[in-house]
């Protein structure tokens, strides 16, 4: 039985898996034309309704304002149960906000064990299950697909191959990598998120593996978003609408 909500694993091996889910939002521009209480009053509405679903299951906050102009907000969650992100899905899009909210990106994944990671690691590999660090001040997320090549490649061929690739990701203390699986269940096979409060490590981590073997093996790595935690209430004030924004680290 799952120990987080006392139902079955959601997968008929028993391995402890959870499901994973990164929802971004635009705000479209109608809505600064609102009444300033009106706007107040749908920004309080939507971080009520998170704040709510946020005691059954984590949810963060991100804010990529002024950094994409393709997307604003960013809500990363995680739970045994799928149907959790459904049902706060439809309770965020009846909200007054919701109204006025689009969905540019949305990636599904699930958890599971790594074959290629023999430790715990500094990453969520071994247990299965997402550890973040809740005072990691940045997020760097994408979605990644790899060639058909790389899977006709032998075991022993692809271990050696990751294990230079996971002892370049270890070079990069400050950086913390958590790997999500999304065959079958979403467009991409991986959903890879990396947190940090420094963005210039990332940026280095990233060169360096571009000069590895597993390198030659990735066919898509992009959309790539730089996000920004906060809480909330603060990220939401982010988008402007409010009538005066609070710092997101407050």
């Amino acid at each position: 039985m799952n120990e987080a909500n006392g139902e079955a694993p959601n997968n008929s091996s028993g391995e402890d898996r959870q499901f994973v889910h990164f929802s971004f939002y635009k705000l479209d521009r109608g809505f600064r034309l609102l009444p300033a209480a009106e706007r107040e009053a749908a920004l309080a509405e939507f971080a009520a309704v998170v704040e709510e679903y946020g005691q059954r299951f984590p949810i963060r906050a991100y804010t990529m304002v002024g950094l994409r102009a393709d997307a604003d907000v960013m809500l990363w969650k995680v739970s045994e149960r799928l149907e959790d992100f459904q049902e706060l899905g439809t309770a965020l899009l009846g909200t007054a906000l919701g109204a006025h909210l689009e969905t540019p990106y949305a990636y599904l994944s699930m958890t599971r064990r790594s074959q290629y990671v023999k430790g715990e690691g500094r990453s969520m590999h071994k247990r299965g299950r997402i550890m973040w660090n809740p005072d990691s001040k940045y997020l760097l997320i994408y979605p990644m697909v790899k060639t058909r090549a790389w899977y006709q490649l032998s075991k022993p061929a692809r271990q050696g191959i990751m294990n230079e690739h996971i002892a370049t990701g270890h070079k990069f203390p400050t950086v913390k990598i958590n790997t999500t699986y999304s065959f079958g269940i979403d467009d991409q096979e991986f959903v890879v998120a990396f947190e940090t409060d420094f963005v210039g490590d990332f940026l280095d981590l990233m060169m360096t593996l571009r000069e590895t073997e597993a390198s030659r093996y990735t066919e898509r790595d992009t959309p790539i978003f730089t996000c920004r935690s906060g809480d909330i209430r603060a990220v939401l004030d982010t988008l402007g609408a409010a009538a005066a924004a609070a710092p997101v680290d407050a």
